[in-house]
């Protein structure tokens, strides 16, 4: 055999990528592993969180799904002229912006939004506006990697617990709710955070995204569908949250304890699945021979002409957005390095009309203030024998593992007895929580945050001037307030922290004293 006539071929993945796609893909994968290297523990932290938390766990699904979606398109995609766009730093720069919002400020979900979104946005940075349209379904279904959705669990746990009581009052069975506690002959039931559905309400909202995409091609039919994606789960959970209780009756506690644990935990998703589909299956509307993009209309489309003047060198554009990225990792670290002076010693104020009491709670309650520099805790008693108790925490920075009021935070600890129960709200308008232990211990707490000038009690209002203070490099002490009070003996706990706030006279100025924040 001739050597000569040996012919060198190249591998069989490049000859199935057209010419004009392999730089724009070769830069942007290099973009992609610059992002992945730079930011490897955040994309780790969000992969640990699909895989550990079960309310997460069809996440690890949508990256093959994402890849099948851009292969269903590869075919009228290979018809299009990718090329590189300036334009596209921009939306890169906001999503690098979110991201340092929520590293700064110990907000996951904001940080892995804002990686999830450089993705997307280095996609139309790297091969421009009328390929990323081509790809705008794929795309956008990308947010289904940020794990978000735990927001939604004490709305649920309320809508979980009206439609049980309303079942089992509807079914004959005496009962009375409090919060989310319901009170039957079998024994008492809480819809905890675990029945409040949440898990089966994302999931479900993820394949009915996908199967509204796929399968309908009436935007009509594809609203109408996703309607019942998200309202068919929440109704099938009071149900099962129902069922349980039902079955208790007679069977009792244990029983259906364990009929709902191995119900719900392996069977019930795939029933409301099953039922989803089977009443949305006659009204499909799409062939498997419809394709999902038309390359020659996007190549027609005038709209992007003007946007494609834009385009431009891809190495250049491709180094600005490196540039841009580690501008980004530069802002955070030095923001993360803020730290406030604070005082080594603190003592809790005095109160006119309330005197320091030792604490002596009838159930014991410990509050958590994980991370927090400097803790306090004490107890109020009035003229009338109210007592309130009181947690200081004294933070000279707020970020990850010691962020004021995360979640697993605050007047309600994790991992014990007490139950979150209902809502509360004072006469003079300030929210708060009931908590319940054992089903006979009851406390009302309120939290109050002070970062500089302002106090509130919204978490979210912290987070945003804890944002403001990160981004310009000030350095603030933040502080944690809990008012807490039993109710026992007649005491109503909501109107004696209330009393107790109003006494101090002005709660912003007493919190600085017992911190010693000039």
């Amino acid at each position: 055999m001739r050597l000569d006539a040996i012919q060198p071929r190249r591998a069989l993945a490049a000859e199935m990528i057209v010419p004009q796609w392999r730089l724009p893909l070769i830069r942007l994968a290099l973009a992609w592993a610059v992002l992945f290297a730079l930011f490897a523990s955040d994309y780790a932290e969000m992969v640990m969180q699909w895989w550990d938390s079960s309310t997460y766990n069809h996440i690890l699904l949508v990256p093959a799904i994402l890849v099948w979606l851009v292969w269903q398109r590869a075919g009228e995609l290979a018809k299009l002229a990718p090329a590189s766009w300036w334009p596209g730093l921009v939306p890169l720069a906001g999503a690098l912006f979110v991201w340092l919002l929520g590293d700064i400020s110990g907000t996951a979900t904001a940080s892995h939004l804002g990686l999830v979104l450089a993705l997307q946005s280095l996609v139309l940075t790297m091969l421009g506006p009328r390929v990323s349209w081509a790809l705008f379904f794929p795309l956008a279904y990308g947010l289904f990697l940020v794990p978000i959705g735990d927001e939604l669990v004490p709305a649920l746990q309320m809508i979980t617990a009206d439609i049980t009581i309303a079942l089992t009052m509807a079914s004959g069975i005496p009962a009375h709710i409090e919060g989310v506690f319901i009170d039957t002959p079998a024994g008492l039931f809480e819809v905890a955070e675990a029945c409040s559905g949440v898990k089966f309400l994302i999931a479900m909202i993820a394949l009915g995204t996908l199967v509204s995409h796929v399968l309908f091609q009436s935007w009509w039919r594809r609203i109408g569908f996703m309607a019942l994606a998200i309202a068919l789960p929440i109704l099938a959970n009071g149900v099962r949250a129902w069922g349980t209780i039902y079955i208790a009756q007679s069977q009792g506690i244990a029983f259906a304890a364990g009929f709902d644990h191995i119900f719900y935990g392996w069977f019930f998703f795939a029933l409301v699945m099953g039922l989803l589909l089977a009443i949305g299956w006659k009204f499909f509307d799409r062939t498997v021979d419809d394709a999902f993009i038309d390359a020659d209309n996007i190549a027609a489309l005038p709209f992007f002409s003007p946007l494609e003047r834009w385009n431009g060198k891809g190495w250049a554009v491709f180094a600005a957005s490196i540039a841009i990225t580690l501008a980004a990792l530069v802002w955070a670290a030095q923001s993360r390095a803020l730290e406030a002076e604070i005082a080594d010693t603190l003592a809790l104020p005095e109160v006119p009309g309330w005197t320091q009491v030792a604490e002596a709670n009838s159930y014991p309650w410990a509050p958590l203030a994980g991370g927090a520099d400097r803790v306090l805790r004490g107890s109020y008693r009035d003229a009338d024998g109210r007592t309130v108790d009181v947690v200081f925490a004294l933070y000279a920075a707020q970020g990850d593992g010691r962020e004021a009021g995360a979640f697993g935070q605050g007047a309600l600890p994790p991992d014990t007895d007490w139950r979150w129960q209902s809502a509360t709200l004072s006469a003079d308008g300030v929210p708060g929580q009931r908590i319940q232990a054992m089903a006979t211990q009851r406390r009302t707490a309120e939290t109050w945050f002070r970062k500089g000038d302002w106090t509130g009690t919204s978490g979210f209002q912290l987070k945003l001037r804890t944002m403001q203070d990160r981004l310009f490099l000030t350095a603030r002490p933040t502080a944690m307030l809990i008012l807490s009070a039993e109710e026992d003996h007649g005491v109503d706990g909501v109107q004696a922290v209330a009393d107790f706030r109003a006494s101090t006279s002005d709660l912003g100025e007493w919190i600085d004293r017992a911190g010693s924040i000039e």
